[in-house]
């Protein structure tokens, strides 16, 4: 269990004095004795916790576990594969924020990051998420400057007490009309009081998706590979399998998790990028300890993770120089190719892999009533290896290593305090010091035309050794005037030092620079080695309004201001005056300012009645980005969105109708040449039923098959000569999902 979640259990248990042993007797944990004063545990700042029944009502309509946060205030989604899309926090996404998938600090293996944290967790597996948007506590932190997300699959479960064998199974399927997506998952648990064994798959495979109209010419997808219609998002399709097996022993006031992960993706397409994943492969190994003392709580954590992940061209994409004409083996033997041509290759092979080991170790300490420290240290070790073996005519005889032995390492230690002074004011002060040391071996070129061997030389005679010394600091006021009113004070300074391709990235050959794009944008990027780290100050408030018991209704409204200093953006380093069309890039330093609001409200509006209850909520976020140093708008932020919903309760039933509302996308980056995008709205349905062990889940999304394009899903290309864009030209954005019925059913045994 998350630390957090189980410090708020421990805090109800001590509250609850004298019904301690009974509470711990009914909810089949432990009897713990506490010594001491009782210790709330506030999550101060404020942070998004998302219900378990809104997650088990939207897993079965898709198979990306990041969608499962798109109702959180400020939090949207950077369209990729179907099974890892990127969030974004107030307009920051990716590696600007951490995110922690049971504990584990996961790193995207791949120069295109499709291989994210939150990728290796299945949606059916999701047992608690939770956000913390802007100034996050410094004990779970670090490194990332927009926030964080904590994502834990289901807990293990033991017998309760004098029950004997505890043994339950859990077995669902679904399907979704749109791409023709089946999957289906199971679970299984054998437990003692005292040791617990459980099992959990899933696997999902679905087609390339509609769009709600047509949005280019209908097609061939590559020479032979099959027709696209004019609606058909290429390169949509995926598959995925995920498998875990966890155990856990139970020892008065301590418990040792352990939890095995395997993952396997045979191919996932990407609409937005040039190169589709054809395999993904990973392990994972991820031990815990946690345990109760007199003096407080435990919990230490040691991970391993081992990520081998390949990039090809799918079946609705081909590469090829010139005309159409016939595909030269995969080893590389040359084909004839046409008058005038330089050459042709069966495609362009890319390998990853990835070292992922990491530990930490927490302590949260009373120091007296009210009063709460938490200390702790955290280390990772991280090594990658980019490699491109060759292929065809121009890409030969070497093997072009993109990232050569990386290395990125870093050691944490943080210190936070937090006091409830009174029932009217809480504070809460963290600081935190972290060390990121980055390195890499020497890089080679497919061979010794000039267009790679300068670039290379200029690299291996560099110092690419770096070093970053980063500090966090947070400071939090909390005031509760009254049973109805809070509000809260923020300001923190939060650091994240470059990526190992942010910096290390080498080749300014075209077609090298356009396998590296994290953005989604199409356009081509190269390294930097003297990035310095991204500094951001943000401070905010948030004003939360309510009634007493917290059910009838609430209003929270959280304006926010961010100035970063050393954004991570980009340069042209060609085609400086263009306005239109792929330009190439290289990351470069600016400092930039973002400020924005989120809001978010509910009403009960039925209750108690015999037709059931009825409520509704809303969200709305706005958010704007700039470069101080060009006045040039920042990449991929959303334009002013929204969504309102109705749900209706009765008896087993729950049914929500929901209205998603996007403005038009006109602020964009022109370093980039972003394409703006038009405003739009989507109606969704859901529905389920729960009846004893069984639960049914049905719903329509874009239930008008509305044509929209997505304001950060990137440019399209999905199809054809991808490397040379002239199937689908530039400036066509990748479409949204047409209309999708649903249904899933889950059986409990």
């Amino acid at each position: 269990m998350n630390i957090y979640y189980r410090q708020a259990f421990l805090a109800a248990l001590i509250a609850a004095s004298s019904h301690g042993v009974a509470l711990a007797e009914d909810t089949g944990l432990p009897v713990i004795d506490v010594t001491g004063s009782a210790v709330t545990d506030t999550q101060a700042p404020h942070c998004e916790i998302i219900p378990q029944k809104e997650l088990k009502s939207l897993a079965p309509a898709t198979s990306d576990s990041a969608s499962l946060l798109k109702n959180i205030p400020g939090l949207n989604l950077q369209g990729g594969g179907a099974v890892s899309s990127l969030p974004v926090i107030r307009g920051l996404a990716d590696d600007r924020l951490r995110i922690k998938v049971d504990g584990m600090d996961l790193i995207s293996a791949c120069g295109n990051h499709m291989n994210p944290a939150l990728s290796y967790v299945d949606p059916s597996n999701v047992g608690s998420a939770a956000v913390f948007a802007g100034i996050t506590p410094v004990s779970i932190g670090g490194d990332s400057i927009g926030g964080t997300i904590l994502v834990d699959s289901e807990e293990v479960e033991f017998a309760k007490p004098g029950e004997g064998i505890l043994s339950k199974g859990e077995i669902g399927a679904f399907y979704r009309s749109n791409g023709n997506v089946q999957g289906g998952n199971v679970a299984a648990t054998v437990a003692s009081e005292n040791v617990s064994l459980s099992y959990r798959g899933s696997t999902a495979k679905g087609k390339d998706y509609k769009a709600g109209g047509d949005f280019k010419p209908a097609g061939l997808a590559a020479a032979g590979r099959g027709w696209l219609a004019a609606d058909e998002v290429g390169s949509s399709m995926y598959k995925s399998t995920n498998q875990s097996i966890a155990m856990a022993v139970l020892n008065g006031n301590h418990q040792f998790d352990v939890k095995l992960g395997l993952q396997d993706i045979p191919y996932q397409g990407w609409s937005n990028q040039r190169m589709d994943m054809t395999g993904n492969d990973s392990k994972q190994a991820n031990l815990r300890y946690e345990g109760q003392y007199n003096w407080g709580e435990l919990e230490a954590r040691a991970y391993y993770e081992n990520t081998k992940h390949a990039m090809q061209f799918g079946e609705d994409k081909l590469f090829w120089y010139g005309n159409p004409m016939p595909m030269a083996p995969n080893d590389g033997v040359p084909c004839t190719p046409s008058a005038g041509m330089m050459g042709c290759a069966a495609g362009m092979p890319m390998d990853t892999e990835g070292l992922n080991i990491g530990g930490s170790i927490k302590a949260n300490i009373p120091l007296s009533a009210g009063s709460l420290l938490r200390v702790g240290g955290e280390t990772q070790q991280y090594r990658l290896d980019d490699w491109w073996d060759p292929s065809g005519r121009m890409m030969a005889p070497n093997t072009f290593w993109n990232i050569n032995g990386g290395k990125r390492d870093r050691l944490a230690l943080f210190s936070e305090w937090e006091s409830e002074w009174n029932s009217d004011w809480l504070t809460q002060f963290g600081v935190r010091y972290e060390q990121v040391t980055m390195d890499t071996g020497t890089v080679l070129g497919y061979n010794n035309m000039a267009v790679y061997a300068a670039d290379a030389v200029a690299f291996n005679a560099a110092n690419r050794k770096k070093t970053d010394n980063n500090i966090d600091l947070t400071a939090l006021v909390r005031f509760t005037p009254t049973n109805t009113q809070t509000i809260e004070f923020g300001y923190g300074m939060k650091t994240r030092s470059p990526n190992l391709y942010e910096r290390y990235t080498w080749s300014t050959f075209g077609m090298a620079m356009r396998m590296i794009n994290m953005a989604g944008d199409g356009n081509g990027y190269v390294g930097n080695l003297n990035l310095r780290h991204e500094t951001a100050h943000t401070i905010s408030a948030t004003f939360d309004f309510h009634d007493a018991e917290k059910k009838a209704w609430g209003v929270k409204v959280t304006p926010y201001y961010s100035y970063i200093k050393d954004y991570i953006d980009a340069n042209r380093i060609a085609n400086h005056a263009a306005t239109t069309g792929f330009v190439y890039l290289r990351f470069a330093n600016k400092s930039a300012k973002m400020h924005g609001v989120d809001v978010s409200g509910k009403l009960s509006l039925v209750e108690g009645s015999d037709f059931g209850s009825l409520s509704a909520s809303g969200i709305l976020n706005y958010v704007r980005g700039k470069s101080m140093a060009t006045n040039d708008n920042l990449y991929n932020i959303m334009p002013l969105n929204g969504r309102i919903g109705v749900t209706h309760r009765l008896s087993g039933w729950t049914n929500t109708v929901e209205v998603e509302m996007v403005a038009a996308k006109t602020k964009v980056s022109k370093v980039r040449n972003e394409v703006p995008t038009s405003g739009y709205s989507l109606l969704n349905l859901r529905s389920s039923y729960e009846w004893e062990q069984v639960r049914i889940d049905v719903g329509a999304e874009n239930l008008l098959d509305k044509f929209y394009n997505d304001p950060l899903g990137g440019a399209y290309l999905g199809q054809g000569k991808t490397m040379s864009g002239t199937i689908v030209p530039w400036g066509v954005p990748v479409p949204g999902m047409g209309r999708s019925f649903y249904v899933g059913m889950t059986v409990k045994l």
